[in-house]
C-alpha cells in the first residue's frame, strides 16, 4: 500500500513539473529556434505554439534563486523555462537563455507553422522532429537529427551529426539530407515517386532491395567505383537528394 501511495506522489509531482507551459497563439507563419540544446519538437491540431520544460529532474541553480537570466543580445527569459520567445508577427523567434547546459524542452506546433532549426555551439544534444506536415529546415554543427512521421519539405543539413529520417504516408517536394561526418538513414514509402540523387565521397549506399531505382543513362561517363547514384523511383516525381560526405546512406521501405 505504502508503494501504491509513493507512486501516486511521484506521478503527482512529475505532472506539476510537466505542467510548467508558455503559450503563444499562432496558426501560421515561421517558428526560428536558435541554439536551443535540448529540444522536441511536435505537430498537433492546435492553435498555440507551447512551450514545456521537461526539467524534472534536473537540479537547479539555488545562488540564481530570486535573478532573472539575461543573455549577451540583450534577451531575457520571458517565458519561465529558460527561454525567450520574441513574437515578430509572421515569425515567431526562440532563444535559450544558457549557452552551456539549457533548458529541456518540448515545442508542439499548430500545422501551419514552419519550423526552422538552427545550431552552432557545442553544448547541443540530439534534436526531434516528429508528426509534423510543415516544412522544415535545419542546420546544425555537432547535433545529429531525428524526424519521425514527417512529410517535408525538407532542408536537413549537419556536419558532425547523424541524420535519421522515418516519412509518413506522403511527402512533398523538395527533399535535401545532408551530412558531412554523420551517416544518412532514410524510411520512405516503397511507393514513393522521386527523382533520386545520393552522394557520398568515402562511404557506401545501401537500399532496400523493393525500392527500385530505375539508374540515369550516363553513357561513356559511366563507371564502376563513382560516388554519385541519380536515377528515378516509380518514374520520377519529388527531388530527393541524399548526401554523406565521409559516412554512409541508408535508404529504407516503410
Amino acid at each position: 500500500m505504502k508503494k501504491q501511495i509513493l507512486a501516486i506522489a511521484l506521478v503527482l509531482v512529475a505532472a506539476g513539473v510537466f505542467a510548467q507551459e508558455y503559450r503563444l497563439p499562432k496558426t501560421s507563419g515561421k517558428l526560428m529556434i536558435s541554439e536551443v540544446n535540448n529540444v522536441t519538437i511536435e505537430g498537433y491540431d492546435g492553435k498555440e505554439i507551447v512551450f514545456s520544460s521537461m526539467d524534472g529532474a534536473r537540479e537547479k541553480d539555488k545562488r540564481a534563486e530570486g535573478l532573472r537570466a539575461i543573455s549577451a543580445m540583450g534577451l531575457e527569459d520571458n517565458t519561465g523555462i529558460g527561454l525567450s520567445v520574441q513574437d515578430k508577427g509572421n515569425t515567431v523567434e526562440v532563444y535559450q537563455m544558457k549557452k552551456m547546459e539549457g533548458p529541456k524542452v518540448k515545442i508542439m506546433v499548430p500545422k501551419g507553422v514552419t519550423v526552422s532549426y538552427a545550431h552552432t555551439s557545442p553544448y547541443g544534444s540530439n534534436v526531434k522532429f516528429k508528426n509534423l506536415t510543415s516544412e522544415i529546415e535545419v542546420s546544425t554543427v555537432h547535433n545529429s537529427v531525428h524526424l519521425d512521421n514527417v512529410t517535408g519539405p525538407l532542408a536537413i543539413k549537419t556536419v558532425h551529426g547523424s541524420i535519421d529520417v522515418i516519412f509518413g504516408s506522403t511527402i512533398n517536394n523538395p527533399v535535401s539530407i545532408v551530412s558531412v561526418h554523420g551517416p544518412v538513414d532514410v524510411t520512405i514509402p516503397v511507393s514513393t515517386k522521386a527523382n533520386l540523387a545520393m552522394t557520398t565521397s568515402y562511404g557506401e549506399m545501401f537500399v532496400d532491395p523493393s525500392i527500385k531505382i530505375e539508374f540515369e543513362d550516363q553513357g561513356e561517363w559511366k563507371k564502376y567505383g563513382s560516388n554519385k547514384v541519380n536515377g528515378k523511383l516509380n518514374g520520377g516525381g519529388l527531388d530527393m537528394k541524399l548526401s554523406s560526405t565521409h559516412n554512409s546512406i541508408y535508404l529504407r521501405k516503410k
